[in-house]
């Protein structure tokens, strides 16, 4: 069969349709990822929409990236209540999967904004059609009219749940220091944590600080967030000594940002830890344990 005029039959329209999925297929992971904060979850909301674009004429679709980004938030959408049905009986405190953004820092984004786990878990709370404004407008720099499209409301709307959405998370965070700040801050706790100085450890963080550890059930963690600089650097001490003595800390690029990896000598990740840095010092430490969340992480020993 010879391809029709628009190119979109026959071996070369099936090439066509497969460059114009690939051409945004990291977008559309960035977009679901950030919706759902699960690499797993993420990859299954792609790949419907993978299906969706294989049974769609194509011929009637003028802007494809347009559609396959509009489908791909919908399908996340309707993941997010499926999703938090399903953390209501996860063993212990939720974290999002860390993504190592070394090869894709900004997950097909210009930037990495809501990429933070602590701005993940913060997305959590807000409705979804709220969640996907702020991520289409604040990641992906959509307009408020492509936002609007996007979710099938008036833009008056969009301009109403992006709104909401940064109130909510202006209210609840600081100010995040820039990126060297960050560095620097991550760059000391990995000093102090690896020579075991606790006092300039405790130093690091700001009087509020909150620790919070994700196990999954699979290995021991605290199943309360540990509040205050003393409890913090007692509870970091008693992992560091009990469960990763011999390991190796290191910094890793993490959601956009610098995080420390602990690995065993083989190189089995043992935990990543992200930390919320502010003017006030470290204000958040998420310390993912649970090994299903750890993988891409892995290494071959030194």
């Amino acid at each position: 069969m010879q391809p029709a005029a628009d190119g979109r039959t026959g071996q070369t329209g099936q090439t066509d349709d497969v460059a114009d999925f690939q051409a945004v297929r990291g977008r559309l992971f960035g977009i679901a990822y950030r919706m759902l904060g699960s690499v797993g979850d993420a990859e299954d909301v792609v790949q419907d929409t993978w299906l969706r674009w294989q049974r769609t004429d194509r011929r009637n679709v003028r802007n494809p990236e347009a559609f396959l980004t509009t489908t791909t938030t919908r399908l996340a959408i309707n993941a997010v209540t499926t999703a938090r049905a399903r953390r209501e009986t996860y063993p212990g405190p939720w974290l999002p999967e860390p993504v190592d953004t070394a090869a894709d820092p900004a997950l097909g984004a210009e930037r990495a904004e809501g990429l933070e786990l602590g701005v993940l878990l913060l997305l959590e709370k807000l409705a979804p059609a709220e969640r996907a404004a702020y991520v289409l407008r604040e990641a992906f720099d959509y307009t408020h009219r492509q936002v609007a499209e996007v979710l099938a409301t008036s833009e008056a709307n969009a301009r109403q749940l992006l709104s909401r959405a940064r109130r909510h998370l202006d209210s609840a965070r600081s100010a995040p220091v820039g990126r060297a700040e960050h560095r620097r801050l991550v760059e000391a706790f990995l000093a102090a944590a690896d020579g075991g100085n606790l006092a300039a450890l405790e130093r690091l963080l700001a009087d509020d600080v909150v620790a919070r550890s994700d196990g999954g059930g699979r290995v021991h963690a605290s199943r309360r967030d540990v509040t205050g600089p003393a409890r913090v650097t007692n509870f970091l001490d008693n992992v560091l000594r009990k469960y990763w003595h011999g390991s190796v800390l290191r910094l890793v690029p993490a959601n956009g940002a610098e995080c420390l990896l602990v690995a065993a000598a083989d190189g089995t990740p043992q935990a990543l830890l992200a930390l919320t840095t502010t003017g006030r010092g470290i204000e958040r430490l998420f310390v993912v344990l649970n090994p299903d969340k750890l993988g891409q992480f892995a290494s071959p020993p030194a």
